[in-house]
This record gives structure tokens, C-alpha cells and sequence, in this order.
């Protein structure tokens, strides 16, 4: 019985370990029983004959870790990288425009490898899982960095590129990853590789606030002109939360709302998660400028489009709606009612016919300004990490 009981405890051990499902290091896990068994042998489990028994399960970590490895060895063809950053998705038309994007960036940067990385643990996850059905494997920007630093990769040259729309709270997390890579956080690279090896960072599309603003501003005109001369082209960018409004990165999408309605007053642009620009607050300067019915178009403003354009743009959920009126939240905004849906009740001719579903890396001439900022980055000067390795200094 207690040879039974000590197997049971040792199974069970390993079974919590293999059932977590997370991005974050693991340790480990190593048991011990202080009773001779008979020799078992499972996937996760050996069990062997001798005095204590050892039980060891591979974490996470290490697997993911392997497999990306695996991934970079078998297709590496030059000595310089880039890394494409993305926020993440489970859609497959997510899923289709970074393949483009990564085909694209082949063409423009034939003397790179490409690889695309998403830093959302929560999409790493539910795109594996098949969220919408359709399974895709991704992985965190510290597996990717690790496996350039192997020792049968070690590339020359890195060039980590965010895909993120604005300079905010996602950005800060890209600077961090490389950060932690280049001062060897966890201490297991070769500090002699990482003091050679050139690290260069791509900037967000929205960075500048004149100059990637207004090209930006140019390249929507040029393709939605036509819709704005017929009505309301309104954008839906993501945003910070105000808690959250790093580098105060929201500003962005205010500064692109004027640079667009340089070009025509039916530009607006508005978020899901920036206080005082909801859909609501979009609405209030639709009317303010006079525009109380006609066309309203819909388009995401994010890389790609994926949960936010399909649900809280696209979607038909008007729960909010009581048949008269709608209440806004005590921050202003109009909970568990889409964008279409909300214009729709307030008069607009807003609806399927007038959502226009691209993610911004989906029209070439936008994608164009994030490798412009590639290209940028491979021109510049490596980062400097000097003052981070060495503070004291």
C-alpha cells in the first residue's frame, strides 16, 4: 500500500506542474520518496528502483524554449534578425495579415531572418487553444531573444520591431524584454555574446508625433477619401487606460484626428480603453461639428483586426440600449454595446455595409511607416545599455 500511496503523490506532483498553463518561468520540479519501488515509466514519470525516487517534469519554459530554438536553427539562413512584436490575436484574419507582414518584410530585408512574437500571454494562449478555430503557436519575445543567443545561432545584428500603434504601456513592455536580454537578466547567456552582439529597436508606428502623424493622417486619406466625402470615417484605436497612459502615448490618436481632418472634417478617431475619447465622446464632437445623421464608417485603428474590431466595433451587442436610450458608465462610456450598434441606435447608417475590417498592417502603405522605422533603426546607432549595465557609473 505505501508503495501505491508514494506513486500516487509522485503522479499527482507532476500532474499539477504539466497542468499549468502560463508564459512565466517555471521551475523544475523535482520529488523524492524515501521508499524502493518498481521501475514505472510514463511520458512525464520514472520512477526507478534505488532508495529515493526522483520525479522530474520538463517545465513550460524549457519546452517552449526548445521548440523556438529548434524553430530558429532550422531556418536560419543570414546573420542578422529581426524581430516582429505584436500585441497578439486569436483571429485568423490576424493571423493571415503577419504572415503578410512577415512576407513583406522578407522581400524589403533580404539579408534578415524574420520572425514574429506576440507579448500577450493571454492571446500566446487562447491562439494555441484555437479560440475562434483556427490553432496557431506563438511565443513571448524573451524565447525568441534566447534562441538568437544560442550557441549554434548567435546572430551579428538584432533588430526588434514593435508592431504596436502608439508608444504606450505594450511599447514599454518590447523596451523591457530587450533590457532584460541585454543585461542577461536571468544569467544564463553568454555575457561575452550579449557585449558584442548589435541590438537595435524599431519604433511604433505613432511615434513621432509630426511626422509619423501626418504621414499616417496621408495614407488614410488617400485610401478613404471617397468614404469621408460621403460621411463619417471613424477609427477605433485601443488606447491606455488612463492609469496606464505611459509616456502619455494616448495624445497620439488626438494629434491624428486633427491631422486627418486637415484633409476632411468627417475624420474622427476614438478608442476602447483612453478616458474622455470613447465612442461616446466621438459621438459629442460628430454633433458638435453639425453631423447628426448620414454614413458612419467604421475601421480599427490597431495592426490588426482582431477581438476589439470584431466585438466591441463590428459587433451586435446593444445590451445597453433599453429601447429609448442608453447609460453611460461614470466614466462616460456606454458599456456592452458595439460601435456599430451605438450609431446605429443614436440615427446613423451604420452597419455591416459600412465596416471597413482592415488591421493596419493589412493596407500596404501604412504597413510601409513601421518599416520605415526598420529600416530607421538598422540605420542608426546600436542601443545603448552601458548606463543600465553599469549604474553605478
Amino acid at each position: 500500500m505505501k508503495q501505491i500511496k508514494y506513486l500516487v503523490m509522485a503522479f499527482a506532483a507532476v500532474c499539477f506542474t504539466v497542468g499549468i498553463a502560463s508564459c512565466e518561468k517555471e521551475k523544475e520540479v523535482i520529488k523524492e520518496v524515501e521508499k524502493p519501488v518498481e521501475v514505472i515509466k510514463t511520458d512525464t514519470v520514472t520512477v526507478v528502483e534505488k532508495d529515493t525516487v526522483t520525479v522530474i517534469d520538463e517545465s513550460n519554459w524549457a519546452k517552449y524554449q526548445k521548440l523556438v530554438t529548434d524553430d530558429v536553427k532550422a531556418n536560419k539562413k543570414n546573420d542578422k534578425v529581426i524581430l516582429l512584436v505584436a500585441f497578439g490575436s486569436t483571429w485568423e484574419q490576424a493571423f493571415d495579415s503577419f504572415d503578410t507582414t512577415i512576407e513583406a518584410y522578407k522581400t524589403a530585408f533580404p539579408d534578415y531572418d524574420i520572425f514574429l512574437s506576440y507579448s500577450s500571454a493571454i492571446c500566446i494562449n487562447r491562439a494555441a487553444a484555437g479560440e475562434n478555430g483556427v490553432t496557431r503557436n506563438y511565443y513571448a519575445p524573451p524565447f525568441w531573444l534566447n534562441a538568437f543567443a544560442d550557441k549554434e545561432v548567435m546572430y551579428e545584428e538584432i533588430v526588434v520591431q514593435s508592431l504596436q500603434v502608439i508608444p504606450g504601456e505594450e511599447y514599454t513592455r518590447v523596451i523591457n524584454y530587450i533590457k532584460d536580454f541585454a543585461n542577461n537578466a536571468n544569467g544564463d547567456l553568454d555575457d561575452e555574446y550579449l557585449s558584442q552582439v548589435v541590438l537595435k529597436l524599431g519604433v511604433p508606428l505613432l511615434q513621432d508625433a509630426e511626422e509619423d502623424v501626418n504621414l499616417v493622417a496621408k495614407e488614410l486619406n488617400a485610401l478613404y477619401s471617397d468614404k469621408a466625402a460621403e460621411g463619417v470615417v471613424a477609427f477605433m484605436g485601443h488606447g491606455n487606460p488612463d492609469s496606464y497612459d505611459t509616456y502619455k502615448a494616448n495624445v497620439r490618436y488626438t494629434e491624428l484626428e486633427t491631422a486627418l481632418q486637415k484633409f476632411s472634417k468627417n475624420y474622427f478617431v476614438g478608442t476602447v480603453d483612453m478616458m474622455g475619447n470613447f465612442k461616446t465622446n466621438v459621438w459629442a464632437r460628430m454633433t458638435a461639428n453639425g453631423i447628426n445623421n448620414g454614413k458612419v464608417y467604421l475601421h480599427p485603428l490597431m495592426s490588426i483586426d482582431g477581438d476589439h474590431g470584431h466585438n466591441d466595433m463590428a459587433g451586435d451587442d446593444d445590451e445597453n440600449w433599453d429601447g429609448e436610450k442608453f447609460t453611460p458608465n461614470e466614466e462616460g462610456e456606454v458599456e456592452d454595446t458595439s460601435w456599430k450598434m451605438y450609431f446605429q441606435h443614436l440615427g446613423y447608417e451604420c452597419n455591416d455595409d459600412t465596416v471597413l475590417p482592415f488591421g493596419l498592417l493589412e493596407l500596404p502603405t501604412v504597413r510601409q511607416v513601421w518599416m520605415n522605422h526598420t529600416q530607421d533603426a538598422i540605420d542608426g546607432d546600436p542601443l545603448d545599455y552601458y548606463h543600465s549595465k553599469n549604474p553605478e557609473e
